[in-house]
């Protein structure tokens, strides 16, 4: 027999199962990351990093890491795809930073991965399991065993479910349906020497049009151009990720200004995303299980804080942990009471930009009028709840801390 203790178990490993690999091993454990794919990557293409991300690289250990691949942004602006007009701007600059204590950036996902993954290569004590499917879980007196689907047993003091949206763990524990939105996402990576001059803004920009949105930013240091276009769906969707369709995605918006339409003609090849979320829930700890990221709270991309809400999970696991000397039960419970209300609270208001990014006819002239002419500090204002996080404040009061 070992004497070695036993391990936390986390699976999968994305964005959030390696970010709380990082944070537990800075606790001391030793993790074993359960990862279904044959190898470990990321799918997808950019992504936006707000101020809350840059604060929780970097109290994870990775900050230059994520730093030195990030591109910052300018601004973010908002435009009408039916007439041009500027909707609103929030610029990004020092007065940003000044505010919220740290930048706005896009990156491509594959390289917020990578750098979380070689802070994890760096540490000895986290392995990787990879083509390991999770099938099955067991709770004991002394911890977890994980069933896969090779017949294989994983032993563990716990485990953290931070396999996504489809959670294998998330299905066992609390068993509800995901909740399909119909609105579809096209994305693609498009070489800057493709890319329309016209639009190559150092800015995070969507052009906002009835029922459907389209998005652009630099990537790499501006070599590439992530294209992002979304739209409401005429067919009954599934939650999936797949081939898209050219023809499909050029038959739908109709009336938009033909400087946002070129987006939609750059690409070859497309990712076509059905893009769910779950309604919010009260309870995600389990005794020695609970769950993180998209497994969770899977939200939708309208506040760009999918990524952000994982890595800010794993600091906040982390800080628990801390704040109870590494008492599991004690933290798991202190972790949930942390997150639950935020990331309920990013899933609603997600759902409710969606909305007003798609509005039409007098909601759209109500949205433009709202928006047009606002400054930045009435901006930053709106957004404090948001960016302000940091994971010196990331965890609820607690008596007994």
């Amino acid at each position: 027999m070992s004497s070695e203790p036993l391990p936390i178990l986390i699976a999968g490993g994305g964005i959030g199962g390696i970010a709380a690999a990082l944070a537990l091993t800075r606790r001391g454990f030793a993790v074993k990351v359960l990862e279904q794919a044959p190898a470990l990557g990321e799918i997808g293409a950019g992504i936006q990093l707000g101020p809350n991300a840059f604060a929780a690289f970097d109290a994870l250990g990775i900050g230059p890491q994520a730093r030195g691949r990030a591109v910052y942004v300018d601004e973010m602006v908002m435009h009408d795809a039916l007439d041009e007009t500027a909707v609103g701007r929030i610029p990004t600059g020092d007065a940003f930073r000044a505010r919220f204590g740290g930048p706005y950036a896009v990156i491509h996902r594959a390289d917020v991965h990578r750098s979380l993954l070689e802070g994890a290569q760096a540490s000895d004590r986290i392995e990787i399991a990879t083509a390991t499917s999770v099938q099955r879980i067991e709770q004991g007196e002394h911890g977890v065993t994980v069933h896969d689907s090779r017949g294989q047993q994983h032993r563990g003091v716990a485990l953290i479910g931070a396999d996504g949206i489809k959670s294998a763990v998330r299905r066992q524990v609390v068993g509800d349906e995901a909740r399909v939105s119909g609105h579809v996402v096209y994305r693609a990576v498009v070489d800057r020497k493709d890319f329309p001059a016209d639009l190559q803004w150092n800015a995070a920009s969507i052009w906002v049009g009835p029922n459907c949105h389209l998005v652009h930013y630099p990537l790499r240091g501006g070599e590439q151009y992530n294209v992002v276009v979304t739209f409401h769906s005429r067919e009954a969707e599934e939650w999936s990720v797949r081939q898209g369709s050219r023809d499909e995605v050029q038959s739908y918006f109709e009336g938009i200004c033909p400087r946002a339409r070129q987006l939609i003609d750059l690409p070859k090849d497309w990712t076509r995303w059905a893009t769910a979320d779950r309604d919010p829930i009260t309870q995600w700890t389990y005794g020695k299980v609970t769950l993180l990221g998209d497994a969770a709270h899977p939200t939708l991309q309208y506040l760009a804080q999918g990524a952000c809400m994982a890595l800010e999970d794993a600091v906040t696991l982390g800080e628990a942990l801390r704040v109870h000397d590494n008492d599991l039960d004690k933290a798991f419970a202190l972790y949930e009471r942390s997150r639950v209300a935020r990331t309920a609270r990013v899933v609603l208001s997600a759902r409710e930009m969606g909305r007003i990014f798609h509005a039409r006819g007098v909601e759209r002239l109500v949205r433009n009028e709202l928006w047009n002419g606002r400054d930045p500090e009435r901006f930053y204002d709106a957004l404090e709840w948001l960016y302000g996080w940091t994971a010196d404040t990331c965890l609820a009061k607690t008596s007994e801390a």
